[in-house]
């Protein structure tokens, strides 16, 4: 099976070249940009259109914290389907022989949505089944893996979760595919790494550069499992 991760596409997914031969699209959340609600509800639905219209057999969605109006309720989960779209919202789900978990939950920063305390994150993450789960998506990173930007007081932090990390190395997926974290100047977020000690390939699918929204930075990752 042949997957395309993309993520943080913040309203230009027109910009994306879809790949040929693709079996699964998996979005791991920022389809939409504007915080007013009323505002990302037009994006995300102009997303959801774009989304299905997509050559690709399966599509699943996870949502962001630039997704306001999808936590708000006004996209609900029954609107993905009827598009054929899955949407997973911290749950295991059994797709195409693939057992996924899917968040949108990210560590507290600024006002946004599906955002929790790292304390609270921790109990969410011990949901992800340690047998036999083959796709872990959350919109956010873990530490330390393709998470490099700059805090309020511009220094440099490593921004993903640590209680996300030690539970991947636990369940040990094949894939851990997330966004959020962009490409910023220098810093190169965007691809896929290994690490040392499991065989798990962490994907950040991330479009975007921030202070370069509008232009296409990368076209997201593919994998074959």
């Amino acid at each position: 099976m042949k997957i395309w991760h993309i993520s943080d596409t913040h309203g230009y997914h027109d910009l994306l070249e879809v790949p040929e031969g693709i079996d699964m699209v998996i979005h791991s959340g920022d389809c939409a940009n504007y915080r007013d609600v009323v505002r990302n509800l037009n994006e995300v639905w102009n997303f959801i259109e774009w989304y299905s219209s997509l050559d690709i057999p399966t599509k699943v969605f996870v949502g962001g914290n630039h997704d306001t109006s999808i936590e708000e309720r006004m996209v609900i989960p029954e609107d993905f389907s009827s598009y054929g779209i899955t949407y997973i919202e911290n749950e295991t789900i059994e797709l195409n022989g693939l057992r996924i978990f899917g968040s949108p939950l990210t560590p507290t920063f600024g006002n946004w949505s599906w955002n929790k305390s790292r304390e609270k994150l921790e109990r969410i993450w011990r949901k992800i089944i340690e047998e036999d789960t083959d796709i872990v998506i959350t919109h956010g990173p873990p530490k330390g893996v393709l998470d490099l930007s700059f805090d309020k007081r511009g220094r440099l932090e490593y921004c993903g979760d640590k209680a996300l990390l030690n539970r991947i190395k636990e369940v040990n997926p094949k894939l851990h595919l997330f966004g959020h974290i962009h490409n910023y100047r220098d810093i190169i977020n965007a691809g896929t790494r290994t690490l040392p000690d499991g065989d798990t390939i962490y994907s950040n699918g991330s479009m975007m550069t921030d202070g370069m929204f509008g232009i296409k930075t990368s076209n997201g990752n593919i994998f074959e499992l």
